[in-house]
């Protein structure tokens, strides 16, 4: 054979191999490569948005960061900016301590089909809750109540009221969720403590991946992370990634990779949620910067656990209602 014919069979030979390679990756690949080739885009369900209105007579007790300078978000206007992002719903969180406020929210939310849900906010420790949870709880987008533990608002003391305790199992037995915001020490522990005392209580861990913990407190975060990892009704929303530290805001993903990867081996792909943290991002980073920083991150994972964080754990985990064709359900 000549040194022209070795050559084109040699082409030909290699030209084969690599169709059969490509061949391969199409009939086996799960992963990402041949996901982002042949498959239609994830949807995606933005699971923490905030809704307010300052403008309203008696005013707004959040308003969202001073840079959202109009102190207005309702859905419309949130929609416009989410929809070319591929979000086909949204969960509004109450950040109003205002207890009117969950009903305010439930209107507002009622006026656009792309809110899915909502999250109210309630005080376990009131006597009044279980008339208020019966009340909200009607609404179909009601999907349970967001509770603020902090320095000023210990609940790790009031988990000893028996009432308090009661109030939790009532949650529970609705069917409904629990989130708690502000990440800390205090809380992790809180939440591990509601967690023995009402098992069955579907926990969210709001915006894990702001917290930064000291030296001094690191063996304890992990320690109680570990508690919580084997605990599947305890939830987590990879939000708040993009965050201010020392008023700088990385916006690419290396130095935040560690830190996601960490929780994802604590919580696994069953048990992490999205959310945008919108408006209350605004200022750190546009909704779109948020949406493109974990795509880039769970481009590296196989398609069915990126599709279990942009929309199929939240489902699982709020029961959210579907209000539009355009949003996904699982068939």
């Amino acid at each position: 054979m000549s040194n022209s014919a070795q050559d084109n069979a040699s082409g030909e030979l290699n030209r084969r191999d690599f169709l059969r390679g490509m061949a391969a990756i199409g009939v086996l690949g799960s992963g990402p490569i041949a996901a982002a080739k042949s498959d239609p885009p994830i949807p995606i369900i933005d699971a923490h948005i905030h809704l307010f209105d300052a403008s309203r007579p008696q005013g707004a007790p959040y308003k969202g960061p001073r840079e959202f300078t109009g102190h207005i978000s309702l859905p419309a206007a949130y929609r416009k900016l989410a929809t070319p992002l591929g979000i086909k719903g949204a969960i509004a969180v109450e950040a109003s301590s205002w207890v009117e406020d969950n009903l305010w929210l439930l209107e507002t939310a009622q006026t656009d089909t792309i809110m899915v849900g909502v999250i109210g906010r309630l005080q376990p420790e009131k006597p009044e809750f279980a008339e208020y949870l019966e009340r909200y709880h009607k609404n179909p987008l009601y999907r349970g109540i967001r509770i603020n533990i902090s320095a000023r608002n210990h609940l790790m003391p009031q988990l000893d009221v028996s009432s308090v305790v009661d109030n939790l199992k009532l949650l529970a037995q609705s069917d409904l969720v629990l989130e708690t915001a502000n990440p800390s020490i205090e809380l992790l522990q809180t939440v591990v403590r509601v967690n023995d005392l009402v098992p069955e209580l579907r926990i969210v861990i709001d915006h894990l991946p702001v917290m930064d913990p000291t030296p001094e407190e690191a063996p304890v975060y992990r320690s109680t992370l570990e508690q919580i990892r084997q605990r599947p009704n305890l939830f987590v929303k990879l939000s708040e990634i993009l965050h201010r530290v020392d008023g700088n805001v990385a916006k690419d993903l290396a130095p935040h990779r560690e830190r996601l990867d960490y929780l994802m081996q604590v919580f696994g792909e069953d048990r992490i949620i999205f959310g945008s943290d919108y408006p209350n991002s605004v200022g750190t980073a546009t909704i779109g910067e948020v949406v493109s920083l974990v795509k880039q991150y769970f481009a590296t994972q196989p398609r069915s656990v990126a599709e279990k964080y942009f929309w199929k754990n939240s489902l699982r985990c709020y029961k959210w209602t579907k209000r539009a064709s355009q949003q996904p359900s699982i068939t």
